[in-house]
């Protein structure tokens, strides 16, 4: 192979991927069988196993027991917008993730108190070990699980306070700035970064992925003058979602 050629399993996988792209393999189609792929591009078996095992990975078909190899049906992205600070007028914790006005959405959450492992401990500021109100959400629209949320505030700041807990009391759901507020603690800077990763079993049973699907990761934490108060992460399936900010300008 000279430098710069693919191997042969990524030539015949590309070529297939476009095949699916154009729509000359349409979704539900039965991808050609091993076989046909080896006598059609002239490659081993091993080589046309191999880039049914890409395509597959990729997300691009899917086997069913028994019958073959398809084509997946392939979803149309849709938005989760991401605005920064919420609105004034006070928003569901859905709001929160979701600022376009158009969705209309339902969400369950569970909160917990945790001892905070090294990795949030680092990210809050504080010691691993340290107990921290752990919130977990699973986020609906027209039913469809569309996207996760832990977040972890450090209970050495929120504890024995009205809002200890993000879902209860009277600032219930409000979010993170109104609510560190009614303790006089001002949120002034908010940090997000976009990584992808394979999702985890338990996150892709809850979202309906499949092994092997990415998911999109926001890591977002709030700051009240350079101390962390609140971090999250939020899980969007890639192959249905595009995360898509709106930042204001000053």
């Amino acid at each position: 192979m000279t430098f710069g050629e693919q191997p042969a399993y990524l030539r015949v996988a590309g070529d297939l991927r476009k095949k699916i792209v154009d729509g000359l393999l349409p979704p539900h189609t039965r991808l050609p069988s091993q076989a046909r792929i080896r006598e059609e591009y002239g490659v081993s078996d091993t080589v046309a196993l191999e880039a049914r095992k890409v395509l597959m990975a990729e997300g691009l078909v899917e086997g069913r027991s028994g019958s073959g190899t398809y084509v997946r049906e392939r979803p149309v992205p849709r938005r989760v917008a991401r605005s920064g600070f919420r609105p004034e007028s006070g928003a569901t914790p859905f709001r929160q993730e979701q600022t376009d006005a158009s969705v209309r959405g339902t969400w369950e959450s569970r909160s917990e108190q945790w001892e905070a492992s090294g990795a949030i401990a680092e990210r809050l500021g504080i010691q691993p070990g340290d107990r921290v109100m752990r919130t977990k959400y699973v986020f609906r629209e027209a039913g469809e699980a569309m996207m996760l949320s832990t977040s972890w505030e450090p209970l050495a700041l929120t504890g024995r306070t009205p809002v200890m807990l993000p879902e209860e009391g009277p600032l219930g759901g409000m979010g993170v700035v109104e609510r560190m507020a009614a303790i006089d603690v001002v949120v002034d800077n908010v940090t997000e970064e976009v990584g992808a990763r394979p999702g985890l079993a338990e996150e892709l049973l809850a979202l309906g992925g499949v092994p092997g699907h990415v998911v999109l990761v926001v890591q977002r934490t709030y700051y009240a003058s350079g101390r962390p108060v609140e971090t999250a992460d939020v899980v969007v399936p890639a192959d249905r979602y595009r995360v898509s900010y709106h930042l204001p300008v000053k």
